[in-house]
């Protein structure tokens, strides 16, 4: 007779996947329940806001733009946003932001540099950035080494030219000019006329002003008051004594 076979009782081990599950759930509302309650805390809100080298904006303007208010959430914008929205601001040419836990943001600003200055149309006196524009100034905030840009348009293409061109120039060669005329003819649209605090007249133009400024500088060492033209040739003139007949306002047709 052939032999009944005889099952082969096998050892089953424990499934472990339901309480694996179960852990992971505990986990997530572990998790969650912890990010409510952190994002609920003062630890996730904004304590401090530090704003540095700003002159002509002022702390109420620069939160209203970077949209930053104490008690607002620490992480609820990035540092680059808080940045790109204050560089829309037409005085600030760069800024940093950087956010310490918990809860200070300092934000560190850098202005385009005052090249001029000017009397704007109410009497008030205005600064003239390197990038052209214009904004209203304390007296206590005025560097008296600047010239004072007369007689210009606002919209004049060669106004923020020169604006530019002067933020290049090293201040002290620029130290000594106290005034900038537009004075345009025929063969120089961008002619300008400078007058100098220590009494010389100037005549070149915009384009020309900072390939000529070294030239200047060593008449204005060297010579007594006089005519200084610098176009394609360089000429000083000095002016006539007064009991010669008065000083010579010397001009040139160019």
């Amino acid at each position: 007779m052939p032999q009944a076979k005889i099952p082969v009782l096998r050892e089953h081990k424990p499934k472990m996947k339901t309480s694996r599950k179960i852990v992971l759930i505990l986990i997530l509302l572990f998790i969650v329940l912890f990010a409510v309650l952190f994002f609920r805390s003062s630890l996730s809100r904004i304590t401090e806001i530090d704003f540095k080298g700003s002159l002509f904006t002022s702390e109420a303007e620069l939160l209203k733009q970077s949209a930053l208010h104490v008690g607002g959430q620490f992480f609820g914008t990035s540092t680059g946003e808080v940045e790109e929205r204050l560089k829309e601001i037409k005085t600030i040419q760069s800024v940093h932001v950087d956010k310490q836990f918990p809860g200070i943001i300092s934000i560190n600003i850098k202005e385009y540099d005052t090249v001029a200055y000017e009397v704007g149309t109410d009497g008030s006196l205005l600064a003239i950035l390197s990038n052209g524009t214009s904004v209203g100034v304390s007296n206590s905030g005025i560097a008296v080494e600047k010239p004072v840009l007369t007689s210009w348009k606002a919209d004049d293409p060669y106004k923020a030219e020169l604006c530019k061109i002067l933020s290049d120039i090293p201040g002290e060669w620029t130290a000594d000019i106290s005034e900038i005329i537009p004075d345009p003819s025929p063969s120089f649209p961008d002619r300008i006329k400078m007058y100098t605090r220590s009494q010389f007249e100037v005549l070149t133009s915009v384009s020309l002003l900072a390939e000529k400024i070294s030239y200047l500088n060593q008449v204005l060492e060297t010579e007594e008051p006089g005519l200084v033209s610098m176009f394609e040739a360089d000429t000083y003139v000095p002016f006539q004594p007064e009991e010669e007949g008065g000083a010579v306002e010397n001009d040139t047709t160019q």
